[in-house]
């Protein structure tokens, strides 16, 4: 079943969140992840958001987990944590 990442974020260190990016998205494809949405216009129609969201495909929990805990997207996480607040989840999807 595939299982969707999630992640809102904003930003406040721009210079190191470009390290994590460029580290987070060949990470995304060594687990054969998709990205959905990367960026882009958002219309928040209730709540509150925040100024960046991405959604990832993977084809099932354990690669998504194994994507996340993975030598390669903690390195990425060294650099994005300290720069941005987000939150960050995995969905199944139907």
């Amino acid at each position: 079943m595939p299982v969707y990442t999630m992640a809102h974020i904003d930003v406040h260190d721009d210079e190191n969140y470009a390290k994590y990016a460029a580290l987070a998205g060949p990470a995304v494809a060594k687990y054969g992840g998709e990205f959905l949405a990367r960026g882009g216009e958002t219309a928040v129609m209730e709540g509150t958001a925040r100024a960046r969201n991405v959604i990832i495909r993977f084809k099932d929990m354990a690669t998504a987990k194994a994507f996340y805990n993975g030598p390669e997207y903690q390195e990425a996480l060294s650099y994005g944590l300290p720069a941005a607040d987000r939150e960050y989840l995995f969905v199944e999807g139907v």
